[in-house]
């Protein structure tokens, strides 16, 4: 058993929104395939962390999910930005064991354990711009990543937070992210959504006494990244 995660696949098998156009997204879709068969067996876990989907339903989603459960391994989805789909947790669970998607499981307020480690996380939010509607989204997320390092810790294993939104980038932070991470004493964060030249300002490494690690997808080479055992 081993656990990857990998953030951003932006799959559109019907949705009108292929990546391909993007510098370094060719063919992305058979290149996320042909990565995960190498490594990854159904005894893994796969953490999906956002933009997973341009569907902006979860019917316009269903052939993407379809393709991601026919992979190998269980599949722990995060809400991201451009998850349009995304829905209760009810509802999205509900969907998919209508339509047999057996391996797909959401991240939301919960955590899952894992080859010796706890599962957790949340969308998070970067306060970029400065706005009210920013500060009430990032408290919302604090208090949704704070719910789920929660459950973590009930396990008493190691807690790893999962994040759409980066905690810091650049010269901007989240604050209220970052004092939940730091108060739990969170050793390991990932997180997606940073692509292209941006990828060049990501906060990686050592950071606030825990290691942060970019795992978008086309950072990664759309290639899944291990995350554990270790």
């Amino acid at each position: 058993m081993a656990v990857y995660a990998i953030g951003d696949l932006h799959l559109s098998l019907t949705s009108g929104h292929p990546m391909d156009v993007f510098p370094g997204w060719r063919d992305y879709t058979a290149r996320i395939q042909e990565n995960w068969r190498a490594k990854i067996t159904d005894e893994d876990t796969v953490v999906l962390a956002g933009d997973t989907s341009w569907g902006l339903t979860l019917e316009d989603a269903l052939a993407d999910f379809q393709l991601i459960d026919q992979l190998p391994g269980q599949k722990l989805l995060l809400k991201g930005n451009h998850d349009y789909w995304w829905s209760t947790k009810n509802k999205m669970e509900s969907f998919f064991a209508a339509h047999g998607l057996n391996s797909l499981k959401i991240l939301h307020n919960n955590a899952v354990a894992a080859d010796g480690m706890a599962i957790c996380g949340s969308r998070g939010w970067l306060f970029e711009t400065g706005e009210a509607f920013d500060a009430k989204i990032i408290n919302r997320e604090a208090i949704r990543l704070e719910l789920s390092i929660a459950e973590a810790e009930k396990t008493g294993l190691e807690p790893v937070a999962f994040l759409h939104y980066p905690p810091a980038y650049a010269d901007n932070v989240s604050p209220q992210i970052l004092d939940v991470l730091v108060r739990h004493k969170i050793r390991r964060c990932y997180y997606g959504h940073i692509h292209s030249s941006g990828c060049r300002y990501a906060v990686q490494g050592e950071y606030m006494g825990m290691q942060l690690h970019l795992i978008s997808a086309d950072y990664l080479k759309f290639d899944p990244v291990r995350v554990g055992p270790g």
